[in-house]
């Protein structure tokens, strides 16, 4: 069978298959190419408005070149190339800015397909021999063969962090991803490293370690995100019956219409600001030296950030709706449990990196407490929330600030 030629601007030339065909044109993973990869960043990095789309195939293309290093069989290999071109066939709106109302709504996160498998994918399955609940349990980490899209070292966050950097025009996330996945090798307890191949995975867990705060935590991001939120919030108010199920069905452009024209006054008015570029700005921007992170570690659900956000703006004369609060949790450990072969024996990863320790204490001390409001209740809104989340006074203006 002759494979289709996608010309992708990461990966250069990628095949695909043409017995995978059916399933790249469906409608779920076509709705794909309507999803912002990296949901509000593109209103810091104007570049950031690749896809969904072009991260699904380009995963899918290195997870072939693994399936090739793995000598993996016929059958193996199409389970694994499907599982990586669905792998975020669940993804609502704007990617990871829906995500906690999936959680809060739905109780399921972007990587519980079987649902969506299952109503749209399981007779172009059939054909193909997979079975929906091994694809689904390849996607979800719970299989043999989950290493390699959904791992410490796998091809999914090697797609995403070139192409992120790519798109953004951020210097950091460059991988060696075809080295890399040149010395791994699959065992029977999962993927192992080749001493080899350890400053390509450490060229990996740095480019995660920058582009965290450049990209994936910018500040503006994440005010874009909770603006975002907030009006889904109270749109959802005003469709209480199945409101979220259908909004986690739509693509970007498709949800900001329904906000913009939304019941909720609120929601418009979130939507317009938004598509406009009217954000709220930063009150209180505060690290873990400012904060008793014990109180935050797991960080806050958008329940609890409401609720202190009311308490926030009763003090500082304003409107709940005119403050947001954004808790992420703090950055766990990167203890990648992935094991290193050398000649003799399997050893931790760590033993072998003491880059490591450094870049977990790196990812701690990028943590950022913020506090977004509109820039004429700025002053009220961050003396307000100082005294509410006990936060220290800083040594300088701008730390806060």
């Amino acid at each position: 069978m002759n494979p289709k030629i996608i010309k992708d601007p990461v990966h250069g030339y990628v095949e695909i298959d043409e017995e995978i065909l059916p399933l790249l044109d469906s409608p779920a993973i076509q709705r794909l190419r309507y999803i912002r990869q990296l949901g509000f960043s593109y209103l810091v990095y104007p570049g950031a408005n690749h896809t969904r789309f072009e991260h699904s195939v380009g995963t899918m293309h290195l997870a072939g070149v693994a399936c090739r290093q793995f000598g993996l069989s016929k059958e193996d290999r199409l389970l694994v190339l499907v599982a990586a071109l669905l792998h975020d066939v669940g993804h609502g709106p704007f990617s990871h800015a829906s995500e906690p109302l999936m959680e809060a709504r739905l109780g399921r996160t972007h990587d519980d397909i079987a649902g969506i498998v299952d109503a749209q994918f399981a007779a172009l399955l059939e054909p193909l021999g997979i079975v929906p609940s091994d694809l689904c349990a390849v996607v979800k980490g719970r299989h043999s063969l989950s290493g390699i899209i959904h791992g410490d070292l796998d091809v999914d966050r090697m797609d995403y962090l070139l192409r992120d950097a790519y798109y953004t025009g951020a210097p950091y996330g460059t991988v060696d991803a075809h080295r890399l996945i040149r010395n791994l090798h699959l065992t029977t307890e999962g993927i192992a490293l080749d001493e080899n191949g350890i400053n390509a995975a450490e060229s990996l867990l740095i480019a995660r370690t920058l582009m965290r705060p450049t990209v994936y935590y910018h500040h503006v991001s994440r005010i874009g995100e909770c603006m975002f939120q907030i009006a889904m919030l109270d749109h959802l108010a005003t469709h209480p019956r199945g409101g979220i199920e259908r909004i986690c069905t739509l693509d970007d452009a498709e949800c900001i219409h329904v906000l913009k024209n939304s019941k909720s006054t609120l929601s418009r008015d979130m939507a317009e600001r938004l598509y406009g570029r009217r954000l709220y700005k930063r009150a209180i921007y505060a690290g873990q030296d400012l904060v008793n992170t014990v109180a935050f570690q797991t960080g806050w659900s958008l329940e609890r950030s409401r609720e202190v956000a009311e308490d926030i703006a009763s003090i500082a004369g304003c409107q709940a709706a005119d403050v947001l609060v954004d808790i992420p949790p703090v950055p766990g450990d990167m203890s990648l449990e992935v094991q290193v072969k050398n000649r003799h024996a399997l050893v931790g990863f760590a033993e072998l990196s003491p880059r490591l320790q450094t870049l977990n204490q790196t990812r701690r001390e990028q943590w950022r407490l913020g506090v977004y409001t509109l820039p004429e209740y700025r002053d009220a809104v961050a003396d307000a929330a100082a005294e509410i989340l006990h936060i220290k006074k800083p040594t300088r203006q701008d730390t806060l600030f």
